[in-house]
């Protein structure tokens, strides 16, 4: 059926009051005729036909300032949910969110190798439709799929250059077509940086690096309040900067990486090398280097004093130092977030990244440069998936009470 120009309108429209109340809590709708541009009735209209298709309720008033209070509308947590997957190199994790960015259903994580994998693909359709199907929730209820993974991606076109190549079709295209939902992918350190920025520790902040912590040492960007990606969107390559003396080989082909010296695979590994010659540690070899639960092993090691974990991660961490105090040289950023897997350990990260930056980095600049811990941690790409979604909410041309059919 065609949509009519004026339908169109008035459905983006509560599509964007939709996206903003998911954003910004609650909301007067003086507040959003001023965001939007819109007159304060036509935005009472769209607010009002939002509370009658049951995606906006009244929050109370707002605190006095010494007129009369305006009335708050907030979004329906459970009017619909968004489906966020992260993924890294070896697993993923699937859970269904409600609109606070709150679980609906029990979430799945199974283990996902993408290097070398052409069955990767096939495995992950098909994870997706099972995870639908048991969480009870039907298909008309989810409003679309954010999806975070490592790689170079090309976010206009939805491909991943690296990883889960679909063919003729765009990665996007090939989801959609194999699970009848709208999807959006990104970086995953891109999407860490958005969930810092949204509801994380650098909300409302205009200069932050980001810096995601896990199987290599991605970045996220957020530079004059927007995420920065470059000229071909592949901007953020931290684990790639030569800083190694080492000159060892990286997965990506080249020598000296950041990567091969610093991620927590390589953590991973050296702590087999440990155990295997008989280092005093509470750590067990669990048979592969690239495990999970080895590293989560040598995180929780590390926060109960095990001297060989934490040091381990103090030896990485004062890499990365290193290679922080070239970024803090080139983008001057008033914050940097330690977030993803890796960030369990920010306690015990932060002393030697600062010795680090003590060491290399101009005082001028380093003084002016805050380091801060996540809040969110492992679940930052989970909430960045989410974003995504939502970030990209109003592209859909018919309106929110689509879900309701």
């Amino acid at each position: 059926m065609e949509i009519k120009p004026k339908t169109v309108k008035s459905a983006q429209l509560k599509n964007l009051i939709v996206k903003q109340l998911y954003f910004d809590n609650a909301l007067s709708c003086a507040e959003l005729s001023e965001l939007f541009d819109k007159s304060i009735p036509s935005i009472t209209k769209a607010v009002n036909e939002l509370i009658t298709e049951g995606f906006v309720v009244e929050h109370g008033y707002a605190p006095s300032s010494g007129g009369r209070r305006p009335l708050l509308y907030s979004i329906k947590p459970d009017a619909m949910y968004i489906l966020a997957i992260a993924m890294d190199q070896l697993s993923t994790r699937i859970q269904l969110l409600d609109l606070l960015n709150r679980p609906v259903a029990d979430s799945l994580t199974f283990d996902l190798r993408l290097l070398n994998n052409d069955a990767a693909l096939a495995t992950l359709v098909k994870s997706i439709n099972s995870y639908i199907l048991k969480s009870g929730i039907p298909k008309e209820k989810i409003a679309g799929i954010g999806m975070g993974m490592p790689g170079f991606i090309n976010v206009r076109q939805g491909i991943n250059y690296t990883y889960l190549n679909a063919g003729s079709k765009s990665l996007v295209q090939y989801l959609h077509d194999e699970i009848g939902l709208p999807v959006y992918i990104d970086n995953d350190s891109s999407l860490i940086a958005l969930a810092e920025q949204r509801f994380g520790i650098a909300k409302a902040q205009q200069n932050v690096m980001v810096i995601n912590l896990g199987w290599g040492i991605g970045l996220g960007m957020i530079v004059n309040g927007e995420i920065f990606r470059g000229h071909n969107g592949f901007a953020g390559e931290l684990s790639h900067i030569p800083l190694s003396d080492d000159d060892a080989l990286c997965a990506c082909g080249k020598r000296g990486c950041l990567e091969t010296v610093a991620s927590m695979q390589v953590v991973a590994e050296k702590a087999i090398e440990g155990i295997n010659s008989g280092r005093a540690t509470s750590l067990k070899d669990t048979g592969a280097a690239a495990s999970k639960a080895l590293l989560d092993d040598i995180l929780d090691a590390a926060g109960k004093g095990d001297q060989f974990a934490i040091e381990l991660l103090s030896d990485a961490a004062y890499k990365i130092g290193k290679a922080l105090a070239i970024l803090i040289h080139i983008m001057n950023p008033q914050t940097i977030v330690l977030s993803g897997r890796g960030a369990r350990a920010g306690k015990i990260l932060m002393a030697p990244i600062q010795q680090a930056l003590h060491k290399y980095c101009i005082p001028r600049l380093a003084e002016s440069t805050q380091l801060l811990i996540s809040d969110l941690g492992f679940d930052a790409e989970l909430i960045g998936a989410a974003v995504l979604m939502m970030e990209n909410f109003e592209k859909e041309i018919k309106s929110v009470s689509r879900l309701e059919v």
